[in-house]
C-alpha cells in the first residue's frame, strides 16, 4: 500500500513537470499552427537563467522564476519577428527552422557555460510524511504551479480581451485585421507567450534535474507526447495528457522495468491517433 501511494504522489509531481514543459508548445503549436522544435531550447534557457539568478547573482528563487520568464519570452519574440513570421504557413520550412536553431542555442549555450552539468540547490528543502512517504514539499509547489498555470492561461484565452482577439485571430485573421487589430502583433505575443511558459518551466525543474546544453532534446519529447495525447490544440487536454503519461510510467515502473513502462505508453499513444489523431480533448474553440 505504501508503494502505491509513493508511486502516485511521485506520478503527480511528474505529471506536474510533464506540463509545465509541454503547455509553452500546446500555446505554440495550437493557437499557431507553429511546429516549434526549439521548444526545448526554451526550457533550456529558463534553466540557466535560474541557475544564474540563485548561483551566481544569489538573487530569490522567485525573482529567478521572474527572470526567466522574462528572458525566454525576450528571445522568442525576437525569433518569432525576424525568423517564424516568415515561416507561417510552411510547415517543413518552420520544422527545418526552429531545428536548426535548436543546435544553434544549444552550441551558444555550451560555448559560454561549457558542457559540464549545472547543479541548484532546492529552494525548499523541508519534506512532508504521509505515513511512511517522504514528500519534499517542493514537489507539491511543482503541483501548485502547474495548476496555477493551468487555470490562469485558460482564464487568460476565455476571460480577457487578448484572449478574445487571439481566438478572433485564429479563427479568421482577415476579418481581425479589417476590424483594425494589429494581427502580427497578437502571433508575436502568443509566441512570446508560449516561450515564457517554456522557460517557467525550466526554471521550475532546475532544482531537481541537472542543466546542460541538450536538455531540451529529452523534454522537446515528452512534450510531444503529452501534446499528441492531450488534444493538439487543447491546454486542458495537454495536462489530461500529462496526467496519463505521469502516472502510467511512475505506477507501471514499479511492477516492471522503466523501458518496458514507456513502451506500453507509446502503445497506448499509437492507438489513441489511430482511432482519434487529434488527440483525446481536441477543441475546436481551441483552449
Amino acid at each position: 500500500m505504501e508503494l502505491l501511494v509513493s508511486q502516485i504522489i511521485n506520478g503527480l509531481t511528474n505529471t506536474s513537470i510533464l506540463f509545465l514543459v509541454a503547455v509553452g508548445l500546446v500555446v505554440i503549436f495550437g493557437l499557431l499552427d507553429v511546429v516549434n522544435m526549439a521548444h526545448g531550447e526554451f526550457i533550456m534557457f529558463g534553466a540557466y537563467s535560474a541557475v544564474v539568478c540563485v548561483n551566481t547573482l544569489h538573487l530569490p528563487f522567485v525573482i529567478a522564476v521572474m527572470a526567466a520568464a522574462l528572458f525566454t519570452a525576450l528571445v522568442g519574440s525576437v525569433v518569432e519577428r525576424f525568423i517564424i513570421r516568415r515561416l507561417y504557413g510552411k510547415v517543413a520550412e518552420t520544422l527545418l527552422g526552429t531545428f536548426a536553431l535548436s543546435y544553434i542555442f544549444q552550441q551558444f549555450v555550451r560555448s559560454v557555460f561549457g558542457p559540464e552539468d549545472q547543479l541548484m540547490a532546492l529552494p525548499i528543502e523541508a519534506t512532508l510524511n504521509f505515513g511512511n512517504v517522504v514528500v519534499p514539499v517542493y514537489n507539491l509547489v511543482l503541483m501548485f504551479v502547474s495548476v496555477m498555470i493551468l487555470i490562469g492561461s485558460l482564464l487568460l484565452l476565455v476571460k480577457t480581451k487578448f484572449g478574445m482577439r487571439l481566438r478572433a485571430n485564429v479563427q479568421n485573421r482577415t476579418m481581425v485585421q479589417c476590424l483594425g487589430i494589429n494581427s502580427s502583433r497578437i502571433d508575436n505575443l502568443t509566441f512570446s507567450y508560449g516561450c515564457a511558459l517554456a522557460g517557467i518551466a525550466g526554471a521550475l525543474i532546475a532544482p531537481v534535474k541537472s542543466v546542460t546544453p541538450d536538455m531540451g532534446m529529452t523534454y522537446i519529447v515528452d512534450s510531444f507526447l503529452v501534446v499528441v495525447l492531450g488534444g493538439l490544440n487543447s491546454i486542458f487536454g495537454s495536462f489530461m495528457g500529462a496526467f496519463v503519461v505521469g502516472e502510467s510510467a511512475t505506477v507501471m515502473a514499479g511492477y516492471m522495468s522503466e523501458i518496458t513502462a514507456k513502451l506500453l505508453i507509446f502503445i497506448v499513444i499509437i492507438v489513441v491517433i489511430r482511432f482519434r489523431p487529434q488527440g483525446l480533448f481536441f477543441s475546436k474553440d481551441k483552449r
